[in-house]
């Protein structure tokens, strides 16, 4: 069983215990969050496609750890001039453990509709016809 998500503007397959590494989350270590974005969904014995998304479906997940990619080397130079720039970057990653696949997102609760008043619309004027009057030429 197993699941496509999108999350931060990339996309992952996930399944039930998995890890992935997503961009940085400002949330803390242990909290809960859930992927709204399904994208596709496979239980062995059927398998939903969204259009984009899958309705009222979300995968619950769990920050387990954040951390720092490998370094990465940025170097620029210039010929023949002598100029030599170095810079190092380090990626800041979450990592996060899907927990169950397929449950239902929590409904939103309802407001009650408010009945509309019906408030007549104003005839428009219609100004009086005027006939053509046509005038016959002289030769």
């Amino acid at each position: 069983m197993y699941a496509l998500v999108e999350f931060a503007g990339k996309q992952f397959k996930v399944e039930e215990g998995s890890q992935i590494k997503v961009p940085f989350l400002t949330e803390e270590v242990g909290s809960k969050l859930s992927l709204d974005k399904v994208l596709y969904f496979d239980n062995d014995n059927d398998k939903v496609v969204g259009t984009p998304f899958i309705d009222g479906m979300s995968i619950d997940a769990k920050i387990e750890e954040h951390g720092r990619d490998r370094k990465i080397i940025v170097f620029k130079f210039k010929r023949r001039k002598g100029y030599q720039k170095k810079n190092g970057h380090r990626q800041r990653y979450s990592v996060l453990t899907i927990g169950k696949l397929g449950a239902k997102k929590k409904a939103a609760a309802k407001k009650k509709a408010v009945p509309k008043k019906d408030i007549p619309k104003a005839k428009a004027s219609t100004a009086p016809k005027v006939k053509k009057t046509t005038t016959k030429k002289k030769d």
